[in-house]
């Protein structure tokens, strides 16, 4: 039996959308620890629980959004559907910046940057729970103190061993360079630093975000969008992708006889 602590109901879940989609989308809240989904001969229903009560909270959020051809309901198993805008202490001295660590504004930002649509009224939701409980100042104190510790605007694309970085540090970097990959004295940089440090955000700040982290992510995947947009996973590689399709559309043409060159009709008998 699922725990009700930390756990939200999600329904109407398309019948098409797998379980696995299912986590995924709710894992930028936080790490999810369970997730039972049922279905009927209409849609799906499921229960996740998060590890946090923060990630908890912040799928709250996630009430009446699209997931894939559906829009859901998120609820609290508890009945607790207000977020208060309670948000994990941050370890100063943590090594790891977890999702729950993030604004909520940033973490709706990542939804926008992955393709899934994402209310404005969610979106002022998030930027004013953030405001009210100073959560994007601490966050922003988090990320100096990493930067100090392992000079990220400096090494942030740097993997190499030659720095003398453990391997959680070297991996940690990776996840820093979307803070990070512009030094601040370069337009981008101080565009960077305004988004996380301006006491107010309008909705299309965090518009302007997503799209950000979107080419970061174009980036990373060898400036392939496709990659990027994750349909490699669905449909295999893009080269392969337009091989077959290619092939499909030359046996098409084959099929299809050349003007003037079809058979004549046989003729008509006569009695």
């Amino acid at each position: 039996m699922t725990s009700t602590a930390n756990t939200v109901e999600v329904r109407n879940i398309a019948l098409t959308t797998p379980d696995s989609e299912i986590k995924d989308f709710f894992s930028f809240c936080g790490k999810v620890t369970n997730i039972d989904v049922t279905g009927n001969a209409e849609n799906k229903s499921a229960t996740v629980t998060f590890e946090k009560e923060t990630a908890m909270k912040t799928a709250l959020l996630l009430n009446n959004t699209q997931l894939g051809s559906s829009t859901i309901t998120v609820s609290s198993l508890t009945g607790e559907n207000e977020d208060d805008g309670a948000q994990q202490e941050i370890d100063r001295d943590a090594d790891e910046l977890t999702q729950e660590m993030k604004p909520r504004a940033r973490i709706l930002a990542e939804y926008l940057a992955h393709g899934y649509v994402i209310g404005d009224a969610a979106i002022e939701r998030a930027i004013e729970l953030d405001q009210k409980h100073q959560v994007t100042n601490k966050f922003v104190n988090t990320l100096q103190n990493l930067d100090q510790k392992y000079h990220a605007t400096d090494r942030a694309k740097a993997t190499d061993q030659s720095y003398g970085i453990s391997v959680r540090g070297k991996n940690f970097l990776t996840g820093l360079n979307s803070y990070f990959e512009k030094a601040t004295n370069t337009p981008t940089g101080k565009k960077l630093v305004n988004f996380y440090t301006a006491s107010s955000k309008q909705v299309q700040d965090i518009h302007n975000e997503a799209l950000r982290l979107a080419e970061l992510k174009k980036e990373a995947h060898g400036g392939s969008a496709y990659k990027a947009a994750g349909l490699e996973r669905v449909f295999g590689k893009e080269a392969e992708k337009k091989d077959s399709e290619k092939k499909t559309e030359e046996a098409h043409q084959a099929s299809v006889p050349a003007p003037g060159t079809e058979s004549p009709a046989a003729p008509e008998k006569t009695s």
